[in-house]
C-alpha cells in the first residue's frame, strides 16, 4: 500500500511516499530554519507563507523521486494537530482536496502518533511489543507504553516547558542561534557536563511527567550570574554541555523508572526531534545495557535510523497512516472532511 502523507504541523513542508508503513520511498523535506534563525523561532504567519508556496512543490517532488504517479497512490495522510493553526491549515486543505478529487481514502494522523512510528521506518527488524516509547521533540515530550498497534498509554508527559523548547531558549541565551538543539549540542562538545550543577527536575510522587521550566530559569540566572564571562567561548561551551547533561539526565531517568515500573517491555524506543541528539541516544542505550545486565533480560533499543526522521517529516505520518488505516479500513473509504486541530 502507497501512502501519500504530508506534514505541516510548523516550519518544516514535507511529503513522502510510504509503502506499507515501513519502506520510505520518498521523504521530501523543505526546512524554514535559516529564515526562523533571523527571528530566534518560529513566527505563525511567516511559517503558514512558506507553506503556501512550498506545499505543491514538495509534494510533486516526492512523487517524482518515489517513482509513482498520483493517480497509483492508494491512499493519502496528513498531519491534523497538533501543531500552529495557520501552518496545518494548508497541509490539511491540500489533503483533503487530493483525496476528494482522487477519490481515496484520507487518513488523519496525530503528529505526536508520527513521532512515534519514525522508528518503524527503515526498519530491517520487526518491532516487538511491548514498546516503551521516549518521545522528545520542540513542544512536547511524552513517555507511551505499546502493547500494540495504535495503543498509546500515556505514562508522563511535558508539565510545562518541553525539552526542545528548552534548547531554543537556552541557545538564545547563549547566542547560539536557532534550532537550538543542534547548535547547543555542537557547543557541548567542547564544554564540561559537570562545570555547572544545574538543578533536574523531579516529582515526589514518583510522577513519569517531565519539567524543564526551572532549568531553563536556572541556566538564566547563572548567565545574569556570570555576566562578566559572557565573551568566555569556554565558559558558554561548558554552560551548554551542563544544561545538556541535565536535560538528558532527566529524560533517561524516567525511562528506566517505567522499566523499573512496567514489566515485559521489550523494547525502548527514543523519538522525536531531540532523539536526533547523540549524547541522549548514547546515555539511553549505555543505560540499557546496564540494566538488561543487571536484570539479565534483552531489551533492545531503537531510533529513527536516519536524522531526518527525528525531526518533522512526512515518512513518519505515513508510518504512523498504515497502521492506523490497517486497524479499520471501512472507516477510511467514505470521504471525511479533516480540519486542522492545533492543540488537543
Amino acid at each position: 500500500m502507497n501512502i501519500l502523507a504530508i506534514e505541516s504541523s510548523c516550519d518544516e513542508t514535507s511529503a513522502a511516499v510510504v509503502k506499507n508503513g515501513t519502506q520510505v520511498l520518498s521523504n521530501v523535506i523543505a526546512s524554514q530554519a535559516a529564515m526562523h534563525n533571523v527571528t530566534g523561532g518560529v513566527v505563525p504567519e511567516v511559517a503558514a507563507r512558506e507553506h503556501v508556496v512550498k506545499i505543491m512543490p514538495v509534494i510533486e517532488k516526492a512523487l517524482e523521486e518515489a517513482g509513482i504517479e498520483l493517480a497509483k497512490i492508494d491512499a493519502i495522510a496528513v498531519t491534523y494537530g497538533p501543531g500552529l493553526g495557520v501552518a496545518l491549515v494548508i497541509g490539511t486543505s491540500v489533503a483533503n482536496m487530493l483525496a476528494l478529487v482522487m477519490q481515496k481514502p484520507l487518513i488523519p494522523v496525530k503528529h505526536i502518533h508520527g513521532h512515534v512510528y519514525a522508528p518503524w521506518l527503515d526498519s530491517k527488524k520487526a518491532v516487538q511489543f511491548p514498546v516503551l516509547s521516549l518521545s522528545v521533540s520542540g513542544g512536547h515530550n511524552e513517555l507511551f507504553l505499546m502493547k500494540d498497534h495504535m495503543e498509546f498509554q500515556v505514562l508522563g508527559e511535558t508539565a510545562d516547558d518541553a525539552a526542545g523548547e528548552a534548547f531554543d531558549k537556552v541557545a538564545r541565551m547563549i547566542g547560539l542561534g536557532y534550532p537550538g538543539g543542534p547548535v547547543v549540542e555542537a557547543a557541548a562538545r567542547k564544554g564540561d557536563p559537570d562545570a555547572f550543577p544545574f538543578p533536574k527536575a523531579s516529582f515526589s510522587d514518583g510522577r513519569l511527567d517531565f519539567s524543564f521550566s526551572g532549568l531553563k530559569t536556572a541556566v538564566m540566572y547563572h548567565l545574569e550570574k556570570n555576566k562578566t564571562r559572557l565573551a568566555d567561548k569556554q565558559f558558554l561551551a561548558d554552560t551548554a554541555a551542563s544544561f545538556q547533561k541535565a536535560v538528558i539526565d532527566a529524560l533517561a531517568s524516567k525511562v528506566f523508572l517505567a522499566l523499573r515500573t512496567y514489566e515485559g517491555v521489550r523494547e525502548v524506543h527514543v523519538t522525536g526531534g531531540v532523539s536526533a541528539n547523540a549524547a541522549l541516544r548514547a546515555a539511553v542505550e549505555k543505560g540499557l545495557k546496564a540494566w538488561n545486565t543487571e536484570m539479565g533480560s534483552n531489551v533492545a533499543f531503537r531510533t529513527p535510523a536516519k536524522l531526518s526522521y527525528c525531526t518533522d517529516n512526512a515518512a513518519m505520518i505515513g508510518a504512523a497512516a498504515y497502521f492506523q488505516y490497517m486497524l479499520d479500513k471501512e472507516s477510511y473509504h467514505v470521504f471525511k472532511y479533516v480540519g486542522p486541530k492545533a492543540a488537543f
